[in-house]
């Protein structure tokens, strides 16, 4: 089989949000967790998004990690490669955005990359190099204060160029509102001049599509989603690509469960909206480390519950989580919870769930080990960036993983309703 697209992510809900993206253009798109077998059948998939658990791992490891993804897409024959990161740029100044980049070109034999997070669907859009959360700098939002990533500094070329051993250009806004021939200059004239990689503005979704028409010769692309946007129709033009048609998926009876492990503000708000009026049970993390049975108390209020379609969080506000870094330790914390939440998911569908909802990519990275998915099939999308999913094989799971800053307040009633 010949693959026109592959793309490396570096969670899991960034994974779906991109095969959505994808999938919504016409690209036959399937996702896997973590690099397949060899001879793993991915029927006739015009599109492979290899899902890594990578954005907080080790730089040695998450480099490792995507290499692997990268000479796995390599044998498949790919055309042209996708390294997907969050739209906030989930990273430090010590983080791996930009070694992992730099080894995926090396590794390639390309020199030039552009980089774009900008998703203009959900508030995020990238002026002058400085990335924003709907009218705010990316310093300045939620994100500052995130308990992994914490973003302090909104000018990516800075944030890029500290991560990175090659140099960081950028093409501003009034080169992309000139057009696809403009970008496309702009990209040759940063390249000549030895910058291995350019920050590009967009501000709707009409630049990530003059972007992505510009990038059509490019061999990798990286960003978030909506870099993707355009992709489709180059290898269209090309002949290689038919028209799209609609994702579906079949129907999966069963009540659903909700696993929240975000502690963004939006996952924080579509946990208050449910809990206004739905069954929940948040997770205490002092009980988890004290050793005591959380996970089988959850399971046995879950059967008592059924059918109705309940909620089990962990997600708290910022004060809680700092209290609880301070007690057990920002990774031995995070390690407890998503190894609860795991094992909550896999004795939920041991006792036949078969419809989950996860916030937050390290939430949904520990629930798909648990439950020991390796391949999803994209459906219908909920919201911009998140999809229904489906595995492929039995038993039959429908997924929608959700990133913690995505979503309205009702996102979870709106997803159950859509997949009754």
């Amino acid at each position: 089989m010949s693959v026109l697209l592959g793309a490396i992510a570096d969670d899991f809900t960034g994974a779906t949000d991109l095969a959505n993206t994808l999938a919504r253009s016409g690209l036959g798109a399937v996702l896997t967790i973590g690099v397949p077998r060899a001879k793993t059948d991915l029927g006739s998939a015009e599109a492979v998004v290899v899902a890594l658990k990578s954005r907080t791992q080790a730089v040695e490891d998450a480099v490792a990690d995507s290499r692997a993804a990268l000479h796995y897409l390599q044998e498949l024959g790919t055309r042209q490669f996708f390294f997907k990161y969050c739209s906030t740029f989930d990273s430090t100044p010590s983080g791996n955005i930009g070694p992992v980049a730099d080894a995926l070109l090396d590794d390639l034999g390309t020199d030039f990359a552009l980089v774009c997070p900008a998703f203009p669907a959900n508030g995020r859009t990238v002026y002058q190099g400085h990335l924003f959360v709907a009218a705010q700098l990316l310093s300045e939002s939620p994100m500052k204060d995130h308990p992994l990533t914490p973003m302090t500094d909104s000018n990516l070329v800075h944030m890029l160029e500290k991560q990175s051993k090659y140099s960081v250009g950028l093409v501003a806004h009034d080169v992309v509102s000139a057009g696809v021939e403009a970008t496309a200059d702009a990209f040759d004239v940063l390249r000549k001049a030895g910058a291995r990689y350019a920050v590009v503005d967009a501000l709707a979704e009409q630049d990530l599509e003059t972007i992505g028409t510009a990038a059509a010769s490019h061999k990798l692309i990286t960003g978030a989603s909506g870099a993707a946007m355009g992709l489709a129709a180059n290898f269209r033009r090309r002949g290689l690509l038919g028209k799209p048609e609609k994702p579906a998926l079949s129907e999966v009876q069963s009540a659903a469960v909700i696993l929240a492990g975000s502690c963004s503000q939006a996952t924080r708000a579509q946990v208050a909206c449910w809990r206004g009026k739905y069954p929940h049970f948040k997770l205490d993390v002092n009980r988890i480390a004290a050793g005591e049975a959380v996970v089988q108390e959850v399971l046995s209020w879950a059967e008592q519950e059924s059918p109705q379609s309940i909620l089990v969080y962990s997600s708290a506000e910022p004060d809680e989580i700092e209290a609880i870094q301070n007690e057990y330790g920002r990774e031995q914390a995070v390690a407890m919870v998503e190894h609860a939440t795991g094992q909550i998911a896999a004795g939920l569908a041991a006792s036949g769930t078969r419809r989950f909802i996860v916030a937050g990519g390290e939430t949904s990275g520990a629930v798909v080990s648990a439950l020991g998915i390796t391949q999803l099939k994209v459906g219908s999308e909920i919201e911009p960036g998140v999809p229904w999913m489906e595995t492929i094989g039995e038993p039959r799971i429908a997924l929608a993983l959700k990133s913690g800053n995505f979503g309205s307040e009702n996102f979870f009633m709106k997803a159950l309703a859509m997949s009754k």
